[in-house]
């Protein structure tokens, strides 16, 4: 990584304000951010904690719960019931992200399609209500809570 005149790389600092050099302790792991010399160690302690912050809220996005029982992990693409993961494949996984990132809102099988398989697929938005049964019969195998709701001539919405 280049250094220009005036500026110091982060990753040469120690969280504690000490300076290391190449290879001395363990480095900062901030590789995104420069100070320009000269920078008071509170500065640096602020910068520092301010990147743990926020890779913390990173962490924090990546699993989400829904009706007590049933996570959701958008990070690992892994949809669990209680203790049990459920088996998915990847249009399965897609069409519960889809839904279940927009609670509420009403989806028809071809705006469905698009989202899961792409707008270049070739095939027909009737295999979304294949999909949604299979994923249907996969959570009632651990749960009686219906998660994917039909609005008859509509489309299909996760329930809130």
């Amino acid at each position: 990584m280049q250094t220009y005149p005036g500026q110091s790389n982060l990753s040469h600092y120690l969280p504690d304000g000490k300076s290391g050099g190449a290879g001395q302790g363990k480095r900062a792991f901030i590789r995104d951010d420069y100070i320009l010399k000269p920078f008071s160690l509170k500065e640096l302690d602020a910068r520092i904690i301010a990147h743990l912050k926020r890779e913390e809220r990173h962490k924090g996005k990546s699993e989400y719960r829904f009706h007590g029982d049933l996570s959701i992990d958008y990070g690992a693409k892994r949809v669990q019931i209680g203790e049990n993961d459920l088996e998915l494949t990847k249009l399965e996984y897609a069409i519960i992200e889809f839904l279940s990132m927009n609670p509420g809102q009403v989806f028809d099988r071809e705006r469905i399609y698009e989202k899961v398989c792409g707008y270049d697929a070739e095939g027909d938005s009737r295999v979304v209500t294949e999909l949604i049964r299979r994923v249907r019969k996969k959570l009632a195998e651990y749960t009686q809570t219906e998660y994917i709701e039909t609005v008859w001539g509509m489309g299909y919405r996760w329930k809130r």
